[in-house]
């Protein structure tokens, strides 16, 4: 019997070692989620750059998911380029190469591509479509633009990985970018925003023989695609500032950018230049949808007392041929007409004083005409 109760307990504390693996094998099946290393993630997004964990890229693509159609009651798309010359657009641009883990734009974006974490699509003049048919492979616009690549470690037919020098990476030639935006607004907030939709870098090169440089817009890229990376990439915004103030996707978010409105969605299809071929007539249509985005929201509320009166002298000004603003026409009619009631009381009261003198010199006189008791005596 002692022999039994031996075995006996030798199994239970064999079956008692045995259950938290197997404990642990059934939750790997249940699909516990189990977390992974910091080499591990790195070696699944690739060889460098920040980590981006689904957690973060779920969170970027579902921003605009939470609104419903039917609290977008009006939109409209328009197409920018930025001009990469311009000091507000050029925080796109610089650093040229990268210095203490800065890099501009173009290079992130090379740098996902190469890595095979976002996906590229065809660049089609007027006609936009984030689908997988125009879907572009990498390699394609490495041999397009005469980009100098080799294959990665690890790089497959269905998974194909790149790797590119800094030096190979044309980002001084990359000098403008298109930008599609989408002005939306919201009824529950009563408020417009624009909605960065995508971006094009446009590379600018020289022929053989020389001249102008030809534009080449090469690619779109889903800003929603990129924004998980681009909220990691620090940037200075300012000379007078030498922190970095803000990321990427605060800069695009906040339209701290200067971009030339070229389009504008419309049932034709067509571009500024070829609606407006005149440099004058284009530009005042420039202007004209730019003051359209800005003053949507002022014309969402009925204005004041002031704001009318404001207005109508402000046309009445103009109908006279004065230079004057609303605000400032405004505000001297007030003083005027102040001044005015000033002015004309001061002048009543000099005038009831003039009259009241003579009246007391008149009383003077005849008082000293009179004789008094006394002379009378005599």
């Amino acid at each position: 019997m002692k022999t039994i109760s031996k075995y006996v307990t030798a199994a239970a504390m064999l079956l008692s070692l045995s259950l938290p693996a197997f404990a642990q094998d059934n939750a790997d099946e249940r699909g516990v989620v189990r977390r992974s290393s910091a080499a591990e993630r790195k070696k699944d997004n690739g060889a460098s750059g920040p980590v981006v964990t689904d957690r973060m890229q779920a969170f970027y693509e579902t921003g605009d998911a939470s609104v419903s159609d039917a609290d977008r009651q009006w939109m409209r798309v328009i197409y920018r380029q930025l001009d990469l010359n311009k000091d507000k657009n050029a925080p796109l641009y610089y650093p040229d190469e990268p210095i203490d883990g800065q890099e501009n734009l173009f290079r992130i974006i090379m740098r996902l591509l190469a890595n095979n974490q976002v996906s590229a699509y065809e660049y089609l003049d007027g006609r936009e479509v984030f689908s997988d048919q125009y879907k572009v492979k990498v390699r394609d616009i490495l041999d397009r633009f005469h980009i100098l690549y080799t294959d990665a470690k690890g790089s497959t037919e269905r998974n194909p990985r790149f790797t590119i020098e800094e030096s190979d990476v044309p980002a001084n030639e990359v000098l403008s970018y298109y930008v599609i935006e989408r002005w939306e607004f919201d009824t529950r907030s009563n408020s417009l925003r624009p909605h960065i939709e995508a971006i094009c870098p446009v590379l600018h090169r020289s022929g053989d023989f020389g001249g102008e440089p030809i534009r080449y817009p090469m690619f779109w890229i889903k800003f929603s695609d990129i924004r998980p990376w681009l909220a990691q990439q620090q940037i200075f915004t300012s000379d007078d500032n030498n922190l970095p103030t803000c990321n990427y996707d605060d800069y695009f978010n906040l339209t701290m950018y200067d971009g030339e409105i070229y389009k504008t969605r419309n049932l034709k299809n067509r571009s500024m230049l070829q609606i407006y071929p005149d440099d004058d007539s284009r530009k005042r249509a420039q202007d004209s949808i730019q003051a359209t985005l800005d003053n949507f929201d002022k014309k969402l509320w009925v204005p004041s007392r002031e704001e009318v009166i404001a207005a109508r002298e402000a046309r009445e000004a103009a109908e006279r041929g004065d230079t004057v603003s609303a605000a400032d026409a405004a505000k001297p009619a007030v003083k005027a007409t102040r001044s005015t009631k000033r002015s004309s009381k001061s002048s009543a009261k000099k005038e009831s004083k003039k009259v009241k003198e003579p009246k007391q010199q008149k009383a003077k006189a005849a008082s000293s005409a009179t004789r008094s008791v006394r002379n009378r005596k005599r």
